[in-house]
């Protein structure tokens, strides 16, 4: 485990190290761990930069809008599929379960989004992917170890179906909904191909998106106002480190408050009644 914590550390202090380094250690490679030196220039140009700022707003409206679309559509898909005393449910799981191994292809999805008008809007990122097949199931298999005599005596009292779920199944389903709420949020923080596809405009473009621009180009745009060749060389370089730490680390500090939930989830899910 030892051994597995250092390999899987190392490429995160490694790239913090270089972000944080003197800019002339980092062009010279002589920063293999720790860092050499100390400079926050490239933070600071990072920071300055207005795309940046327009690319995590939109990362955070795709993210937190995203999420919650995916986290109801996904319990509201589930819920009836749950359900003992709904008679089609195995054979919509069917239709489900097929769409995890076939689909139209990229071309005529991207004809599709277009066709329906939400090419080069925010809308083009979320309702496509409103619900994934794989979490269905997942909540699926987590509803229904709930206790079925708790809904039957719900109907008993005379609760409808929005009720029971609103007020009972809700409650009761909070390690599942922060499982769904992670994997959704990560996938849609990590996104960028849809981006790519689907956006032509850039002021709508994520984070992530922007990070493999700069990563794949170059960050001549952070380094304006430089005069000598040399500096310019020096932090575009260090400018991409420090562009991943900013990418990476808010996604990375949300993981831990939620790993709890995550593990009771998994664990409840895998159990039946």
């Amino acid at each position: 485990m030892l051994f597995v914590i250092v390999i899987t550390l190392y490429p995160f202090v490694y790239v913090a190290s270089m972000s944080i380094s003197d800019p002339r250690n980092v062009i010279n490679n002589s920063v293999w761990l720790w860092p050499k030196g100390f400079s926050l220039e490239a933070y600071k140009r990072v920071f300055d930069n207005p795309d940046v700022w327009r690319s995590y707003y939109n990362t955070l409206f795709y993210t937190v809008v995203g999420t919650a679309v995916n986290v109801a559509m996904t319990i509201l898909g589930a819920y009836p599929l749950a359900r003992r005393t709904f008679f089609l449910r195995n054979q919509i799981m069917v239709f489900i379960v097929i769409t995890m191994f076939f689909n139209g292809g990229l071309i005529p999805m991207f004809l599709l989004i277009k066709n329906i008008g939400l090419y080069d809007t925010r809308w083009a990122l979320i309702l496509p992917a409103a619900v994934g097949a794989y979490f269905i199931i997942i909540a699926r298999t987590f509803l229904q170890s709930l206790p079925e005599s708790l809904i039957e005596s719900a109907k008993i009292d005379g609760a409808n179906d929005i009720y029971i779920l609103y007020k009972i199944i809700l409650p009761l389903s909070m390690p599942i909904i922060a499982v769904l709420s992670l994997f959704y949020a990560v996938g849609h923080w990590n996104s960028y191909f849809s981006a790519m596809i689907y956006l032509s405009d850039s002021s709508l473009h994520p984070m992530s998106l922007y990070l493999v621009k700069i990563l794949i180009q170059d960050s001549d745009s952070m380094v304006k106002g430089m005069a000598q060749d040399i500096n310019r060389t020096m932090y575009s370089i260090q400018i991409k480190y420090a562009l991943i730490i900013v990418t990476v680390l808010p996604i990375l500090f949300v993981y831990p408050f939620l790993q709890r939930y995550f593990v009771k989830g998994v664990l409840i899910g895998s159990l039946k009644e």
